[in-house]
């Protein structure tokens, strides 16, 4: 068995209107589809619930489930925030900066761009508080073959300590940023 790709990734919203509404509007995404049922088809229980599908770009599709029976919705409060993120991938720096400029004029923080040395990204949050990350690709393809020949030492070197590996110095040199 070898995986084609994620067909979709489904997250809880508060509100479904208010979700799709966000996406359309302040990302640009085409809603798919909507399912709503008054019984879960996997289990049988009874939970009504709306499931939403939104274009990600590239046959990626973003779902959201509102389940207006069941408990608010909570974060893992022993999960930093900036952990838990969904990232979509933007053409190049000009179009994150546009992406930027848009998400702000609806009245949301955003936070960066940040550069990660491979990409650049800028965060904000949905109005469910799911973290979100534009980002673009800055690495040229001599970078990303340099990453890729560590990646096993990296590993395993981080297996060890629960430190940042020496290579990840590496990532941040004059050097590595010269590639």
């Amino acid at each position: 068995m070898k995986i084609e790709q994620i067909h979709h990734v489904a997250y809880r919203c508060v509100d479904a209107k208010e979700t799709v509404d966000f996406y359309t509007e302040v990302l640009n995404m085409d809603f798919m589809l909507a399912i709503a049922e008054d019984k879960v088809p996997s289990t049988k229980e009874p939970d009504p619930y709306m499931h939403l599908f939104m274009d990600a770009g590239n046959g990626n599709i973003l779902a959201f489930f509102e389940l207006p029976n069941s408990p608010d919705m909570g974060k893992d409060p022993n999960t930093p925030d900036w952990v838990q993120h969904i990232a979509f991938r933007v053409k190049d720096e000009d179009a994150l900066l546009k992406a930027k400029e848009r998400i702000e004029s609806h009245g949301i923080e955003v936070i960066g761009p940040t550069n990660h040395e491979i990409i650049k990204s800028i965060y904000f949050f949905d109005p469910n508080g799911h973290r979100l990350e534009l980002t673009t690709v800055t690495a040229t393809d001599d970078m990303f073959k340099r990453l890729n020949d560590v990646k096993w030492d990296m590993l395993n070197e981080w297996t060890k300590t629960k430190k940042a590996p020496k290579q990840a110095e590496w990532l941040h040199s004059e050097e590595f940023n010269q590639s």
